[in-house]
Formats: structure tokens, sequence, C-alpha cells
């Protein structure tokens, strides 16, 4: 039995079960001299942060081929690259992804740094993302430590502290298997392993290939590590959402402002969120009938629950805030998903009116 785990029996694994990724290059490619292309892990790594692969493949493909290069995604217009990011979430990565695709091309000529260092003095790359993007597209022998690393040291090294006071150390104990040789691989090798077998629930141990020196298998206790230290309950604000549509089929819109939650968005007017119910704002005087229905949605740190409003506005309607946005250039996929439960409880309002929606599906 080995007593200590080694980097290479996990590279030995991750050559011949390593997860296909549109943003990944193959073991195989990579011995035979392909090398990954920093644009392409940097938007993955942006994408993923909060998020799973199985969410980010399609949109990473939207990107890419909208915006093959970082100066492709540099020149675009900020509305548009927010509509392609909406239903992705954490907005501010968005707003992020354009301001350090600005930087790369202006101040590195197009070229991402190649260290960890410089790296993480671009807009959103935090230390995390500066190690990524070092250790798989530039070869850095930097630790990559995401919820699934953690996971695999504290079952790895039977670690009962928990999270997240247990960062810090496991953090350490994963520098301390991270190899000078091929780090881009051993990096996502951890990662994948624990995606694909030391997983939350139900661990396949039986064919680990750190299955021998683990711990907390010999202990009994990897199923139930990490532990973790009992969350807040979340609060719930509430508000309200105003959905107008004019005689012509447009839609009354307005654009978030930058910062805060949903910045830069495209969605309905609303009022303040609120743990108590706000006061009504509507966007105009109109004849504002209230849904049956709320709309719910979970951001990290508190549940909303939104009040739906909807009227029939005249053509000639001039609201106090927010724009109408034609029935030819209104899109429900470019809105963010609170925004768009607003809308699917309203379409179907509209819809079921006499003086319908019906015409437009």
């Amino acid at each position: 039995m080995r007593d200590k785990p080694r980097a290479q029996d996990l590279l030995d694994w991750y050559d011949r079960h390593a997860r296909a990724m549109p943003w990944r290059v193959s073991p195989a490619d990579r011995r035979a001299g392909q090398r990954p292309d920093p644009y392409a892990v940097w938007l993955s790594e942006v994408m993923l942060q909060q998020t799973t692969v199985a969410a980010v493949r399609n949109y990473f493909h939207r990107f890419t081929l909208r915006w093959p290069t970082v100066a492709d995604l540099a020149a675009a217009e900020d509305t548009q690259v927010m509509a392609e990011w909406a239903g992705l979430g954490y907005y501010a990565r968005a707003r992020n992804l354009l301001k350090c695709a600005r930087v790369v091309v202006d101040q590195h000529g197009g070229r991402f740094p190649d260290t960890r260092a410089a790296l993480q003095e671009l807009p959103g790359v935090g230390p995390y993302t500066a190690s990524a993007i070092a250790a798989i597209a530039f070869d850095r022998a930097e630790t990559v430590v995401d919820g699934n690393v953690e996971r695999v040291m504290a079952r790895l090294y039977d670690v009962a502290t928990p999270l997240p006071t247990a960062k810090k150390e496991l953090t350490q104990l994963a520098e301390r298997l991270t190899p000078d040789t091929r780090p881009g691989d051993y990096a996502q090798a951890v990662m994948d392993l624990g995606a694909t077998i030391c997983t939350p629930r139900n661990p396949a141990c039986g064919i680990c290939p750190w299955r021998a020196p683990c711990r907390g298998r010999l202990a009994g206790t990897a199923p139930d590590l990490p532990l973790k230290l009992p969350k807040k309950p979340k609060p719930v604000r509430v508000g309200y959402a105003y959905v107008g549509r004019r005689a012509d089929g447009a839609w009354l819109m307005e654009r978030r402002p930058d910062s805060g939650l949903l910045g830069g968005m495209l969605g309905w007017p609303v009022s303040d969120w609120a743990e108590v119910q706000p006061v009504k704002a509507p966007p105009l005087p109109a004849d504002w009938q209230m849904l049956p229905e709320e709309a719910r949605h979970t951001f990290t740190h508190f549940h909303l629950r939104l009040k739906v409003l909807i009227a029939d506005l005249p053509v000639d309607a001039a609201p106090e805030r927010g724009h109408f946005v034609s029935r030819h250039e209104f899109r429900p996929s470019d809105l963010p998903t609170a925004m768009r439960k607003v809308f699917d409880l309203a379409r179907g309002a509209f819809a079921a009116d006499s003086t319908g929606f019906a015409e437009d599906r």
C-alpha cells in the first residue's frame, strides 16, 4: 500500500479519462505539441465561476463563434455581450469580461500575461482564475483550488476542519502535490477527479487513482467530507415588476444601473427590493393588473419574490422611466433569469387576453 499520493498516478488516470471540453486541449493533443488558447482558457474559467460545465458549454460556443478572439470581444458592444450572457448569472462577470478583454488588447497587445501575478492585475481575475490560466494555458506550476479540489484534498488527507475555515489548510495540502511537470494537465486532472469520481455524494472510491493513500477512505469518513459550517438562512426580499405592452406590440423595458445586481442588464421596470413590501413604483400611470402568481428567484445572498403587474399601454404612452423595445427587437432570451421568469408569467396573461399576445408567438 502506498502511503503518499503521487501526482503522476493522477496524471496517468487523466491521460485515459480526461473529459472532453470545447476549451480544453486533450492530453494526446498536448503531447503532439498543441497548446491551449489562453483566450479560451480565460473565457471558460470566467464562465465557470459559480456555474456548472453543463450550463457553460452552449454559452462558450456562442461567444467563441461570435467573438473568436480577445480582440473581437474587446470591440463588441456592451449590450451585445450582456445579452449573450443573459441566463448565466453573476452579471458582474460579464462587465468584467469586457473590461479585461479591452485591457488585454490595449495594454498587452492582445496577448494574455503568462504569470499568475500579472494575470491577477487584470479586471475580474482573482487568485483562483489567475492560477488556473497560468497553469492550464502557460503550464506554470500554480496550485488551482476550486470546490472539487477542496473536496478531494479534504478526503485524501481526512481533514475534519469544516469549510470555509479549512480553505487555507486545504490549499496548502494541494500545493504540496502540484508538480513542476505538466501542472496544467494536473490542475485539470484534480478537478476532473472531483467532478467524476470524488463526487459530493456516493464517491466511486473503488476506481479512484488515489484510492490506496486516501485517508478518508481508510477512516470511513470520505462520504461525509468536507464538513461545512451551517449556513445562515437567506433573507427574502420582495418587490413589484411592471410589464407594459404598447398597442403596437412594443414592450416597456428598463436597463439596470451598471453597478449592483443584474447590473447593465435589460429588464422590466421594478420597485425597490426590500424585506418588507416596498411602495409600488409604476413607470407610468396605467391600469396595472396584478397577476395571482409571483416570480421567484434565488440570488447568492437572498430569495426574491416579485409581484407582477401587467398593463396594455397606448401608442402615445410616455413613461417616466424606461424605454420601449419594438416587438421585432425584443428577445426574451436576452433577459436575465429573474426577469425571464417575470416575462413567462406576463406572457401567459397577455396570451389569454383577447387583445392578445397570440399574434406575436
